[in-house]
C-alpha cells in the first residue's frame, strides 16, 4: 500500500508494508564463453510480515544454481508496554525456513553473527543438466570428452562464485 506525499509529485511514495528491489548483473568471460547472470533481490518488510515467508517461493521461481541469502534484523518493534524488541521471533539459521524439498537440491553452509542478528546462508546446486546451460549448441553434437570439459568448467565457475574466491 502506498500513499502520496505530494499531490504534485505522484512519484513520491511511502510503502507501508514492504518492498522488493531487484538488481541485475549479466556478464560473460571474455575467453571461455561462460556467461553468468546475477540478480540481487532485496525484500524488506515491516511489522509482522517476515521476508522469510517468501523465501521458498522466490527460490523455486528463480531456479538458481547459487543462492546467497542474507537476513538481518534492523531496528526494533515496540510492544504495548513501550518495551523495544530487537528481534521478535526465534531464528538460528535461515535453513530452518527452507523446505526439505529445496534443501535436498543444494549444498548449504551458514555464516551467522548471532549477537548482531545477521544470518547468512550460501546454497550451491548439487547437480545440473548440461543441456540447460548450452546456447545455440545441441548436447548430442558434443563429444563425451567435450561435455565433461564443459561440465567441469561450469562446476568450477559455480564453486568460485559461491565461495567468493578464484580457484586454481
Amino acid at each position: 500500500m502506498a500513499s502520496n506525499l505530494s499531490s504534485q509529485s505522484p512519484s513520491w511514495r511511502i510503502w507501508t508494508k514492504s518492498h522488493i528491489c531487484v538488481h541485475t548483473y549479466p556478464e560473460s568471460h571474455p575467453g571461455c564463453g561462460v556467461c553468468t547472470f546475477r540478480a540481487d533481490i532485496d525484500v524488506s518488510t515491516c511489522g509482522v510480515i517476515s521476508p522469510l515467508k517468501a523465501l521458498n517461493y522466490l527460490i523455486q521461481q528463480l531456479e538458481s544454481d547459487i543462492v546467497t541469502v542474507d537476513y538481518l534484523v534492523r531496528g526494533f518493534t515496540r510492544d504495548v508496554h513501550g518495551v523495544k524488541h530487537y528481534i521478535d521471533h526465534e531464528i538460528n539459521s535461515i535453513q530452518n525456513f527452507i523446505s526439505p524439498e529445496i534443501k535436498s537440491l543444494y549444498q548449504m553452509v551458514d555464516v551467522n553473527v548471532y549477537q548482531e542478528n545477521i544470518f547468512h546462508t550460501k546454497m550451491l546446486l548439487k547437480a545440473f543438466d548440461l543441456h540447460d546451460y548450452l546456447f545455440s549448441t545441441r548436447l548430442h553434437t558434443l563429444s563425451e570428452a567435450r561435455q565433461l570439459e564443459i561440465s567441469k568448467l561450469l562446476c568450477k565457475e559455480m564453486q568460485e562464485i559461491c565461495s567468493g574466491r578464484n580457484m586454481p
